[in-house]
């Protein structure tokens, strides 16, 4: 089957077709690093992360840009409101970003260029869009002029008549729907010399010639959140066709993480930061979690929604465990046919791993049975299904995340000892025995749940 994407430009799915044989090439518009990360931001590259191995699987050279926002109003205003220089503000939550995306066993991107490293780029950007009747300089100011272009608006929908572009005010703009490309300087602000003045770049414009400087005229795919399709897309499109570029020709869009029904911002004062989160749950956990979902979808967090996902993703882990003490050393195999069916169909990870723990369940019997070949195949398909996803649970970065890691899978052994104890007295009858067993667990802090698939543990208040 052919990898299938939904095209948020046509509004329909379609069979991907790189522009170079062998070869794909991706831009996701990363962070503004305006303050420390949580999992509505996280989400994104994680979902991404998964295209990426996707398509690395298939075979593709992978080309994956992910930029860097570091000079934005926002950033400006909160550096100020710290009393800290806006490249040091930049710089520290850059890291933290950083940090999260390592944490989160998310791939580190082919480039991740900076908007202020880009400077050069955008001016000559600039200079194409007014030479071409696009843009027009005001005042030290440089807008798009987005009644030149006559399919403004066709990425998000949205009728030139009902524009807002919800940006801060500059001056001698021709008509209020016209959007920012350059903003003159201001006192106490940073800035670089351009031919119509000292000032610095609008957001819409970094992201367009990143993509072109790194990229090319055209790519494969553009990837972000879809709080991004207006304006910020809309605007980038709007920016390369007018500068005469054929750019994406895949726009994808992930959904947001939300909390009681909204969207998941520091705003709204609902957010859970990724190093709190880390306090909580182990790094896999928080990935399997946070790319279980189709990427399109909205993800509801809730901690009983996290604490079903990192069950779900003990329940893969303890079977390869149990697969390497009992039989020995599982490599990575081949993936089932339907997980790759399911992936090809626009990424759905939620079919994929509903396949994974198919796999699981017959591995399992398997192993109960006897029967170590067959219990070793399955743990060698379920390794590379899982790798697909980032979160296969034998891979050296999960293996070296931390001493709490080795630690949770030193406490599986025992606990599974003694699981397997009192599922020995439950079939000699010995109530009991069976009782002890788990009354002792229990006043431990171990929560064992029966399964069609076994007895399953959590520590109490895991989430």
């Amino acid at each position: 089957m052919t990898l299938r994407l939904y095209d948020t430009a046509t509004r329909e799915v379609r069979d991907f077709v790189p522009l170079h044989p062998g070869r794909a090439s991706v831009y996701l518009c990363g962070a503004t690093v305006q303050g420390v990360p949580h999992i509505g931001h996280v989400r994104s590259g994680i979902a991404f992360d998964i295209l990426r191995r996707w398509l690395a699987h298939g075979g593709l050279d992978v080309l994956f840009v992910r930029n860097v926002t570091d000079i934005e109003d926002k950033i400006l205003r909160k550096a100020a409101e710290a009393g800290r220089p806006w490249w040091e503000w930049a710089a520290t939550h850059e890291r933290e970003f950083t940090d999260a995306y390592d944490a989160l066993g998310v791939l580190p991107p082919s480039g991740e260029p900076r908007a202020t490293g880009f400077i050069t780029q955008m001016v000559e950007y600039m200079d194409r869009l007014i030479e071409r009747g696009h843009a027009y300089a005001a005042d030290g100011n440089v807008y798009f002029d987005v009644r030149s272009l006559p399919d403004y608006g066709a990425l998000s929908g949205h009728k030139l008549d009902d524009v807002h572009q919800g940006e801060s005010a500059g001056t001698g703009k021709r008509d209020p729907r016209d959007f920012t490309l350059w903003k003159a300087a201001k006192p106490d602000e940073p800035s670089w010399p351009t031919p119509w003045g000292p000032g610095r770049p609008g957001w819409h414009l970094e992201c367009s010639a990143m993509a072109t400087a790194l990229l090319g005229p055209e790519f494969d795919i553009h990837c972000g959140g879809m709080d991004l399709i207006f304006p910020h897309h809309e605007n980038e499109i709007a920016q390369a066709h007018g500068a005469g570029d054929p750019f994406a020709r895949y726009w994808l869009h992930n959904g947001w993480v939300t909390m009681g029904g909204e969207k998941m911002s520091k705003s709204l004062g609902n957010v859970v930061a990724i190093p709190a989160m880390l306090q909580r749950v182990r790094a896999v956990e928080l990935r399997y979690y946070l790319g279980s979902a189709h990427y399109r979808s909205m993800l509801e967090y809730s901690d009983g929604a996290l604490t079903e996902a990192a069950a779900g993703y003990r329940r893969v882990e303890s079977f390869l465990q149990r697969v390497v003490a009992r039989v020995g050393e599982v490599a990575i195999g081949e993936i089932d046919p339907e997980f790759g069916v399911a992936l090809d169909d626009d990424l759905g990870v939620p079919a994929a791993l509903a396949v994974v723990h198919n796999v699981v369940r017959h591995g399992n019997t398997a192993l109960e049975s006897g029967d170590g070949a067959a219990a070793l195949a399955a743990a060698s398909s379920v390794r590379a299904m899982m790798g697909v996803l980032g979160v296969d649970p034998l891979d050296e970065h999960w293996a070296t995340a931390g001493d709490d890691s080795a630690a949770t899978s030193a406490l599986d052994v025992l606990v599974r000892a003694e699981l397997q104890r009192r599922a020995d007295a439950r079939a000699a009858k010995d109530w009991a025995t069976a009782d002890g067993v788990r009354d002792r667990l229990a006043q431990a802090g171990v929560e064992v749940t029966d399964t069609p698939d076994g007895a399953q543990w959590a520590l109490k208040g895991d989430n």
